[in-house]
């Protein structure tokens, strides 16, 4: 089977998806690098509603289609253009927080990350810092970046807020393929996402903790999206 993995912020295909490689022994896995994300020449601006018309190709005739983070943001709107190439759709934390506006959780998160991409450091190392503080992930940058981890974090810099990402819930509630939404049961504002997903499309639900938003490198989440997606 076909499975289409779509990261996200920060840095490329390579270092998003590595736990799950494995995968490729019994599926056949396409992991693209996104616009801006090296090996691709860098952009002045991502936008996830580009990425989705750019990347929707990748499903082909059909396909699993798997989002992390940014890339659950892009995979959703993938999803509902495409619904009748998407033969499962699983995504983990996507900050898709337009749908749960009015949560104080996530309005304190976002109020946060737009005080960080508007007025936050503009150096590499420290605004990716910052940004994983208030995510909530494990990984710490070096304190020398590669050029192409300076690349990925430009290019995280340079991304359209995904808050302002349309969810078309009702369209995809009606798709007839399964979904699977997981969180890493760290953050508030990720899990009201997560859960108001979970209800909305008829989703299953998966909290895995133990790496924060890093969810790909979670106990257990290999093991869940196989299951899912060979059910």
């Amino acid at each position: 089977m076909r499975v289409v993995l779509i990261h996200g912020s920060g840095g490329n295909a390579e270092v998003a998806w590595g736990p799950v490689r494995p995968l490729e022994r019994r599926h056949t896995l396409v992991a693209p690098n996104r616009g801006g994300y090296p090996p691709n020449p860098p952009l002045a601006r991502i936008d996830f509603e580009q990425q989705a018309e750019e990347l929707a190709p990748l499903l082909e005739d059909g396909a699993h289609l798997v989002g992390h983070s940014y890339g659950g943001v892009i995979a959703l709107l993938i999803a509902s253009q495409r619904p009748e190439a998407v033969l499962s759709l699983t995504v983990s934390e996507p900050p898709a927080f337009g749908v749960a506006r009015g949560n104080p959780d996530v309005e304190s998160l976002v109020e946060r990350l737009d005080a960080h991409f508007s007025t936050g450091p503009r150096d590499p190392r420290e605004f990716a810092e910052g940004f994983m503080a208030i995510v909530g992930s494990n990984a710490k940058p070096p304190k020398e970046l590669s050029p192409e981890l300076e690349q990925g974090i430009r290019a995280l810099m340079a991304e359209r807020k995904p808050w302002e990402a349309t969810i078309p819930l009702d369209e995809l509630a009606a798709a007839p393929f399964r979904k699977l939404v997981i969180s890493g049961g760290h953050s508030y504002a990720f899990d009201a996402v997560c859960d108001v997903l979970e209800e909305r499309l008829g989703a299953e639900r998966a909290v895995l903790p133990g790496a924060g938003h890093g969810l790909a490198r979670a106990p257990g989440y290999l093991e869940r999206l196989v299951e899912f997606i060979e059910r």
